[in-house]
């Protein structure tokens, strides 16, 4: 039993020393850094609950240096800020985990942070869930929803959670959740990277309608030859929105997009959130009990 316990100990100590030189601490708030994960050449990728400001950002790297960094973009929804680090090289460990599904629940994971003043700062815990897609509660999209039974330090937001395989399977996040801390999987980093670096944002697409979904009864399932058990009832139409002015009306009811069902707001949503911006798609929807027809052209969502 010693001699197990020390081999492990032994383990983590070797994955803290070998990740440590990737993790900065993150000066973008009052009080108390968080941390970010050197991802790419030039860049820092943290929590953006953690960015309180857009000026006077710095991070501390490994060593107690401490560089400026420039706010390149963030995204709420999905929780993950991009920070540029003029003169940062290419980081140790450009490979993360590609296929996020192979951590399976009970595994040992690693949350590795950094302060400012004491370093590197460790916690251990288990992968409490590991399940599909998920919606955050700010309407963002991630890959996988990884749940960690692990303590998450004030400074623990950003930092970079290492898999019993050795890998950096995302960065950590106490924004997302208020039952544990979770982890911004790899793959949603680098899909929502490449739209920071273009636009500073994550766009996202919209119909310009209100919704709210309805049972669809068995005989108009039957008489239309549809599949939905409910479909989304349009309540109002923005004036010169892509629906409106695809000549949706108040009391439509829709049923599919592009091929894909639509029952849930849920539905609707990861759709227009699916790459379809500034595509025509064909939507499927039910009018005055009647099938109907429209070619929408989905919009980019206003930023507020």
């Amino acid at each position: 039993m010693q001699g197990s316990m020390e081999g492990l100990s032994q383990e983590i100590v070797r994955l803290v020393e070998e990740y440590a030189g990737d993790v900065a601490a993150v000066h973008a708030r009052r009080h108390y850094a968080s941390s970010g994960v050197h991802w790419r050449p030039g860049m820092v990728v943290t929590a953006a609950h953690t960015v309180r400001r857009d000026q006077d950002i710095h991070v501390t790297l490994a060593g107690g240096r401490s560089v400026p960094a420039t706010l390149a973009g963030h995204d709420a929804g999905t929780d993950i800020a991009l920070l540029k680090v003029e003169g940062l090289g290419a980081p140790a460990h450009a490979k993360h985990a590609g296929d996020a599904a192979a951590a399976k629940a009970g595994e040992l994971a690693l949350i590795l942070g950094r302060s400012p003043d004491s370093g590197p700062n460790a916690s251990l815990g288990v992968i409490s869930a590991n399940s599909g897609a998920w919606r955050t509660w700010s309407g963002g999209r991630l890959e996988r929803y990884i749940r960690l039974d692990a303590t998450l330090f004030p400074n623990s937001s950003g930092g970079a959670v290492i898999d019993c395989r050795g890998e950096i399977l995302g960065i950590a996040t106490s924004g997302l959740s208020r039952i544990a801390g979770l982890a911004i999987p790899a793959a949603s980093i680098d899909r929502v990277l490449d739209s920071l670096l273009d636009k500073g944002y994550l766009p996202r697409g919209y119909f310009g309608v209100g919704i709210q979904p309805v049972a669809i009864q068995e005989a108009t399932r039957k008489e239309l030859k549809i599949e939905n058990r409910s479909g989304l009832m349009v309540m109002s139409v923005e004036p010169g929105g892509p629906a409106g002015e695809a000549g949706a009306l108040p009391g439509d009811i829709l049923v599919s997009a592009g091929g894909e069902r639509l029952e849930t707001a849920g539905d609707l949503q990861t759709f227009t959130d699916s790459g379809e911006i500034g595509k025509a798609v064909k939507v499927s929807a039910i009018r005055a009990g009647k099938p109907a027809e429209l070619s929408v052209t989905v919009g980019e969502r206003p930023e507020r």
